[in-house]
């Protein structure tokens, strides 16, 4: 009995440690052209800060309402943390909450998913609905 509660604790940790590994990139409609050209996330807000901004499952809604309100058209891309390795840093931001940094260079062709987003009525860009 309890070792198959361990093991399928264990499970539980495993499936929830898969799930923390996606995290999320989004673009604004006029940095997608560019990105789509050079083969790599081309934002304004990266270029200027040194850093390639993502965010994880739990932290994008917030930043869609608080960087992307009244944007049309929002590309949400989805990727797997993993085979970015050590070039993801998780640095205390918004909050002191740790969002994931990426020091390097992000390949649009690496997305797993993406997503064109529709907006709410304030504006604010609103998460697909497989997401």
């Amino acid at each position: 009995g309890r070792l198959a509660a361990l093991a399928g604790n264990r499970e539980a940790c495993l499936m929830q440690s898969m799930d923390d590994h996606r995290i999320y990139k989004a673009l604004r409609p006029e940095e997608v052209g560019p990105s789509e050209a050079a083969g790599i996330c081309l934002a304004a807000v990266d270029a200027n800060d040194g850093f390639v901004h993502l965010s994880t499952r739990e932290q994008i809604a917030e930043t869609l309402a608080l960087h992307f309100r009244g944007v049309r058209q929002v590309l949400l891309l989805e990727y797997d943390a993993q085979p970015i390795g050590d070039a993801l840093v998780w640095e205390p931001s918004r909050g002191g909450a740790r969002f994931p940094h990426l020091y390097g260079e992000l390949a649009l062709d690496a997305a797993q998913r993406r997503w064109v987003l529709q907006r709410h009525p304030d504006g604010t860009p609103v998460l697909p609905k497989d997401f």
